[in-house]
């Protein structure tokens, strides 16, 4: 069968805005990056449970492609999808970092909608794959659309298309397992400061390339400092002309521009 990508992605800024209950409102840049992406395809099984198979560290249960599984479900109420998945498994090959701000786990997911979307000729549309997506975690959407690059507000679930120059980076990713919920929570501890709608708008209209022209790894991104908070030995690996990528603890600067 088909294999299907499902790219990564980083945050030129990321911006809280606020707060709805329990969630964070952000403004923030999603840009994909072409060169990582994992693989996801349909393989033929012995009857029996979902199945997904790869190198994940999570069961099944916790998994986002099963979580997007009993969501399509949900939404659709189509046995299809229960017939499928008994002859058939999800084969996952790895190869973006988990824990790691590259949006790894929701793009799966999102690719997996996708997937059975076509497959299973469900009819539904993007903007239906991202609102059953967003109930499985806020990047989601964002991977739905397969922008190239998007500002993404709410608490993920507005995205929109911007249209700019694509641009090449280099990532590095240290062997830290970041928790985005811990990251979040020492945010809005220690470091709750959300930017004003006015600096928002001015945000969202700049060119990613001129954000990182212009603004500090900690003006861009206002998850590195609780990031470095809870796993100080991210600084060891920070350098000249890097920037941190959704709450970590990936960095990635320009290509070309590694100092």
């Amino acid at each position: 069968m088909k294999i299907y990508k499902a790219y990564a992605k980083v945050n030129i800024f990321l911006k809280i805005t606020g707060t709805r209950g329990n969630y964070h409102e952000i403004i923030s840049r999603f840009i994909k990056v072409p060169s990582l992406y994992d693989e996801l395809s349909f393989i033929p099984k012995i009857e029996g449970e979902f199945q997904i198979i790869g190198d994940f560290n999570c069961t099944t249960e916790q998994n986002t492609i099963y979580k997007a599984y009993l969501s399509l479900f949900e939404f659709t109420k189509n046995d299809t999808l229960i017939e499928f998945f008994k002859n058939y498994a999800i084969h996952v090959n790895k190869k973006i970092p988990s824990f790691a701000g590259l949006g790894g786990g929701s793009s799966d997911a999102a690719t997996f909608l996708k997937m059975c979307n076509e497959i299973l000729n469900l009819g539904l549309s993007k903007s239906e794959l991202a609102t059953i997506g967003a109930k499985v975690g806020a990047d989601v959407p964002f991977f739905v659309y397969d922008y190239e690059s998007a500002n993404v507000s709410g608490i993920g679930e507005i995205v929109e298309k911007f249209d700019e120059e694509p641009l090449e980076l280099e990532i590095i990713t240290p062997k830290i397992e970041i928790s985005t919920p811990h990251v979040y929570q020492t945010y809005r501890e220690f470091y709750f400061d959300p930017l004003d709608n006015a600096q928002a708008e001015i945000l969202k209209q700049m060119r990613s390339l001129e954000v990182l022209k212009n603004f500090s790894i900690e003006e861009t991104n206002d998850l590195y400092k609780p990031a470095l908070h809870n796993y100080p030995s991210l600084k060891e690996n920070q350098r000249d002309g890097y920037f941190f990528s959704g709450s970590g603890s990936s960095f990635f600067t320009l290509k070309g521009n590694n100092g």
